[in-house]
């Protein structure tokens, strides 16, 4: 992604409206205490792609007309879907009367649900099983953020797992699931080896400390930081909060990703909103974590671009911190700049998890451009390297492609492991987003070298667009034009094309 640009508008959605959703969180009584049911769902998928979650998904138009015991309307609805989902992803059937199906009876009727030969309401009504509203304590609801480009409200349940019905996870849109204690879940969240969305997060801590069912439902109703179901409190692994800003980039984004990364000392990475009220809210939220031994150390800029640093004033004003950046990135900033990043430095931060940052010098998008990279995990917040949502915008004479490529490399060469971005949702599987950046630069590169030879004298970048960017919408193409110019300034260099005036020709070979 990128600023704004002057003069180019693109159409802004609004955000994407929240669709009806339920989650399960399935227990079962074990010796060394509770257990919990969790999945890894599958990396390719749209929405928490690489992420450990429970059994769960959007409702159905079949859910409505399955017969609830205890309930009715949108509340049966989701008890049903809730049930469904939880069949349809561990082959648990929670449902009276299905206690004593066999094995193998259960893996073919739930075949036949996946497969689509049967409906779930048919598995229920054929073998006089019925759905009982006691057996799915409610336990939460959630709302994804406005920010992300797939929403959901979610409806918690605490199912126990029937005797009986040994819950699997087949292939397929999950990629793993098994039993695991809260405290063992929230050890492996600790070291950033599982990435946890806020309700799942909130749902193993809780479970971690009360042992009752009904006092852990009475919990996960409840949860803090929380206002009109939506969490602010994004911490997908120890250490690394999302605070996403409403700020005046390109669409389809319509937020930057704050981060604060610490356990206690701690770094605020790009706090983009030029709006006071907007960055207020940030500060807010950084003050709600000082009785938990946080304290700012230090505003750092990813880069000079306004929907990055368009609240570092205001931040680092609230907090009396200094502004860290790039040289390159000082001499563009409004904002004074008190320290100057260099390539390979390492910023250590105190807390109860030391973390220790190493700063990399990531031109192409922009020539002061950092990236940081936790030690421990891996973890890499990237500004606008990549984007969880839309795509990046190298844009010259500031945009150079060829280093922009040559970065994205590097970093996919170190390795990383998550990404998270300046736009749109983290990416557990950071290398092999970085791989798929690097083919597509080169597809479209290869994009540009055929137009520009599709003609017979030198052409424009303005003729050379609607034949390298076919493949998107007419409104794009202002935007595209600059990323055209920068793959030919790439080509120039490498002596593949050259300037006729303003207009671009193949080289000779």
């Amino acid at each position: 992604m990128s600023e704004a640009i002057p003069g180019v508008e693109l159409p802004r959605a609004p955000p994407v409206p929240a669709r009806d959703a339920s989650a399960v969180i399935l227990f079962r009584r074990a010796p060394r205490g509770t257990q919990v049911f969790w999945l890894k769902r599958d990396k390719a998928l749209r929405f928490g792609g690489g992420f450990y979650a429970f059994a769960g998904g959007k409702l159905d138009r079949d859910d409505a007309a399955v017969p609830v015991e205890g309930a009715q309307g949108l509340d049966a609805a989701l008890i049903a879907a809730a049930a469904r989902e939880l069949f349809e992803e561990t082959g648990v059937l929670k449902a009276r009367g299905a206690q004593a199906l066999a094995p193998l009876e259960l893996d073919e009727l739930r075949r036949a649900v996946l497969e689509q030969r049967t409906r779930f309401a048919d598995v229920l009504s054929r073998g006089g099983y019925t759905l009982h509203a006691q057996d799915f304590v409610p336990a939460g609801r959630w709302v994804t953020p406005p920010y992300l480009p797939v929403r959901f409200d979610a409806r918690f349940f605490l199912v126990e797992e029937p005797a009986g019905h040994a819950a699997t996870v087949w292939p397929g849109e999950l990629s793993w699931g098994g039993w695991v204690r809260p405290e063992e879940a929230l050890a492996q969240w600790e070291a950033g080896s599982a990435l946890l969305h806020p309700p799942n997060l909130y749902a193993m801590q809780a479970l971690a400390r009360i042992s009752s069912v009904q006092d852990a439902a009475r919990a996960l109703c409840g949860p803090t930081h929380c206002e009109d179901y939506v969490s602010e409190r994004i911490e997908l692994q120890r250490g690394i909060f999302l605070y996403p800003l409403v700020t005046p980039t390109l669409p389809p984004a319509t937020h930057t990703n704050a981060y604060v990364l610490g356990t206690g000392e701690c770094l605020l990475v790009d706090p983009g909103a030029p709006d006071d009220a907007e960055a207020s809210r940030l500060v807010r939220f950084v003050e709600s974590l000082a009785p938990e031994g946080y304290r700012p150390r230090a505003v750092v800029l990813t880069h000079h671009h306004g929907d990055h640093l368009g609240g570092a004033k205001r931040v680092s004003e609230a907090f009396g911190i200094p502004v860290w950046a790039h040289e390159r990135t000082a001499d563009r900033s409004p904002v004074p700049v008190a320290r100057l990043l260099k390539d390979g430095e390492v910023l250590a931060l105190d807390g109860p998890r030391p973390m220790r940052w190493r700063v990399l010098h990531t031109p192409g998008h922009a020539r002061g451009h950092l990236t940081l990279v936790d030690e421990a995990s891996r973890a890499a917040v990237v500004g606008d390297m990549v984007a969880g949502v839309g795509t990046v915008v190298i844009d010259p004479p500031e945009g150079d492609m060829a280093q922009y490529v040559a970065q994205l490399g590097r970093l996919a060469r170190l390795p990383v492991g998550t990404v998270y971005p300046a736009h749109g949702p983290p990416i557990p599987d950071g290398v092999a987003k970085l791989n798929e950046y690097l083919a597509h630069r080169a597809w479209r590169e290869a994009k540009v070298l055929e137009a520009v030879a599709a003609f017979a004298r030198p052409a424009s970048v303005e003729e050379l667009v609607p034949r390298a960017y076919d493949d998107v919408a007419a409104f794009v193409f202002p935007i595209a034009e600059r990323s055209t110019q920068a793959i030919l300034e790439k080509l120039e260099a490498e002596g593949r094309v050259a300037r006729d005036g303003g207009d671009w020709r193949l080289r000779p070979a």
